[in-house]
């Protein structure tokens, strides 16, 4: 069964069955066994709202199924999936009922700016509601997406991490002895790869000195060295599983969970918001940063981070090289101050 963020769900499993039910207080109904289904989705907002909703049958409850249903959503990634899936039932729980034809460009703006101080998820929130909207014309429920065009907010981007923040990171998973955090950290500034590429892989993708990876999001087949650093890391780290994050034998611990124990890190060394707002993504740009710092070429740190193109790692050798040259120039004004 997919997991499901709505509340008042009491889950039960018997003898290898799974009965959902909707529970507030003492009063419990029961539900249909398979959530992503418009059924389920009708019968539940009718217990929680305590009017009958059979007679709409364009709810944003009823869309989010659909969606699900669709090969747009079915082709993506599990990443993406799960990404998306997130934003779908938190918009889910808090309009299943209503009726999508009356869905209008201001309410889109509206959820946007409520999220304003979280930059990246108010951006991902309307391209879903955008998604889903394209959806909703195409199943000819509205003639036109209201969300087309809205304007992304703009609160920074991706940034390597400076050298006295990841320190800072470090240490505090030292102290703290935040093993699932520190190994993310090391997992992923080594190898160059995203938070959710990291979560999956096992033991016997590493041989010691290279690490087998294939990238969730562009499918890209890869054979990444690890520096020597993270390999002395791995080879200090008990071994509980067949995956480097291991749930239990066999099983990881999922991508949300990593992501958890490196959000309260960053909470703790203050870089979970505002200007100092650094972000897990950034280790990925951190890495091929001090790639280009090494004198890599393009392609070397291609071959590592699986960029599909260039135009991303030329971003990161312009700030390196512009650094370097910055460095150099600066030192030259002081050793000719220095003559005169």
């Amino acid at each position: 069964m997919k997991k499901t963020n709505l509340p008042y769900l009491n889950i039960i499993e018997r003898k290898g069955v799974t009965y959902i039910y909707f529970r507030r207080g003492k009063v419990r109904h029961r539900l249909p066994d398979n959530p992503d289904t418009e059924e389920f989705s009708r019968a539940y907002w009718e217990i929680r709202s305590g009017k009958k909703t059979s007679s709409i049958k364009t709810t944003w409850g009823a869309l989010v199924v659909s969606y699900y249903k669709s090969p747009e959503f079915n082709k993506l990634s599990d990443g993406t999936k799960a990404n998306y899936r997130r934003h779908c039932e938190v918009i889910r729980e808090k309009n299943g009922i209503k009726d999508v034809r009356r869905f209008r460009r201001k309410h889109a703006i509206a959820a946007r700016d409520a999220l304003q101080e979280t930059w990246s998820k108010a951006n991902e929130r309307i391209a879903v509601l955008s998604i889903l909207c394209k959806h909703a014309v195409d199943l000819e429920w509205i003639d036109r997406n209201p969300v087309v065009d809205i304007s992304k907010l703009s609160g920074g981007s991706y940034e390597a991490w400076p050298d006295v923040k990841l320190l800072a990171f470090e240490r505090y998973c030292l102290t703290h002895d935040l093993t699932t955090a520190l190994t993310a950290f090391e997992v992923a500034i080594g190898t160059g790869q995203r938070i959710g590429d990291c979560a999956k892989m096992a033991w016997d993708d590493f041989d010691g000195e290279f690490m087998n990876v294939i990238q969730d999001k562009t499918k890209a087949k890869l054979r990444v060295y690890c520096p020597e650093r993270l390999q002395q890391y791995l080879g200090s780290l008990p071994r509980k599983g067949r995956h480097i994050f291991a749930k239990n034998l066999t099983q990881p611990i999922g991508k949300r969970q990593i992501q958890k124990s490196v959000e309260d890190v960053r909470d703790a060394i203050g870089i979970m918001g505002g200007k100092d707002r650094l972000v897990p993504h950034g280790w990925r740009y951190t890495a091929a940063k001090l790639l280009a710092e090494a004198g890599c070429s393009d392609s070397e740190i291609q071959a590592v981070t699986g960029h599909k193109t260039l135009t991303m790692v030329q971003k990161y050798r312009a700030q390196a090289d512009q650094e370097t040259s910055s460095k150099r120039a600066q030192q030259r004004r002081e050793r000719n101050k220095t003559v005169r």
